[in-house]
């Protein structure tokens, strides 16, 4: 499969709702080939951005761009679309609706046919081809809406929770899926409460509250910002620390404390200070992006 190289940008994005700002002035890309994970509370807008990218929303201010220029309604029915509201048919037969969808897509029968049974497979669901969608957990209700999503190798992908209510088996076959779509130049963004999971599978994030970008870049570039923290540990007692000038006590528990340090030079007197008094840890500690989320929304 040939290869793809357009990025997904949104450029100054902003929506409101009668009196009330949704979006305010978005801006960020999903390069090509790279996983961004979309992250925020609900109410932060993510929905709403994502729906204003596939053309369900109307824009009010900025834009959506495609390769470059401003997107069309031909690039956007090319790219794979998880909504939050899911929207296949409960009393319909799981293979019959995602070939029909793929029909849809520009396949022809029997292709859409034999990617959907080769997806299905993957996700453990070859033997329920048949079945009606109603008939299965709503975890593998899930695995069918992802199938149907990613079935018509899509340009790219915009994703609205696409890992609720999966188990971890199939968090695995779907991040397979998705990387299999990487590999190919596709780039995907991907909104999830799931902290811990973002952070494993993104390249970049992007933080959103109340409507506007509290944070954004990648994972590495997020946790460099803001001071540094380090855990430091001098037997029997720590809480010395307090008092040194350039140093934020984060935390304090017997001989072991978490620091924040400020200042040219306060690492290196610290140092001096602490060994004396017997130092026998100093420990750099990088956050997680659940410390990050936190530090940027509070």
């Amino acid at each position: 499969m040939s290869q793809q190289t357009a990025s997904l940008e949104v450029r100054n994005l902003t929506r409101t709702f009668g009196d009330k700002t949704a979006v305010d002035d978005v801006t960020f890309t999903v390069e090509p080939g790279k996983m961004t994970g979309f992250v925020g509370a609900n109410g932060a807008g993510k929905t709403t951005t994502m729906r204003m990218i596939m053309g369900v929303l109307v824009v009010h201010g900025g834009e959506v761009l495609w390769d470059g220029r401003p997107i069309t309604a031909a690039d956007r029915a090319r790219f794979g679309y998880m909504p939050e509201e899911r929207g296949l048919y409960p009393k319909q037969g799981i293979l019959d609706q995602l070939t029909y969808l793929g029909q849809l897509r520009g396949m022809t029968r029997k292709d859409a046919a034999r990617e959907a049974t080769r997806m299905l497979e993957r996700f453990g669901l070859g033997d329920r081809l048949k079945d009606k969608l109603e008939s299965l957990s709503l975890g593998n209700q899930q695995r069918v809406q992802i199938t149907a999503s990613l079935l018509h190798a899509p340009t790219a992908l915009v994703l609205d929770e696409p890992f609720s209510g999966l188990d971890p088996v199939a968090v695995d076959s779907m991040v397979d899926l998705l990387r299999d779509r990487l590999r190919e130049g596709v780039p995907v963004l991907f909104s999830s409460h799931q902290l811990d999971l973002v952070e494993r599978l993104c390249d970049s994030l992007v933080v959103l509250s109340d409507g506007k970008i509290m944070a954004a870049g990648t994972r590495e570039e997020l946790k460099s910002r803001g001071p540094r923290r380090y855990r430091v540990a001098t037997p029997p007692d720590a809480g010395w620390l307090r008092d040194e000038p350039g140093v934020r006590v984060v935390d304090v528990d017997g001989a072991h404390a978490v620091l924040e340090l400020e200042g040219e030079g306060t690492q290196a007197r610290l140092l001096e200070r602490a060994v004396p008094r017997g130092l026998t840890e100093f420990t750099p500690l990088v956050p997680s992006l659940t410390d990050i989320y936190r530090e940027v929304t509070r």
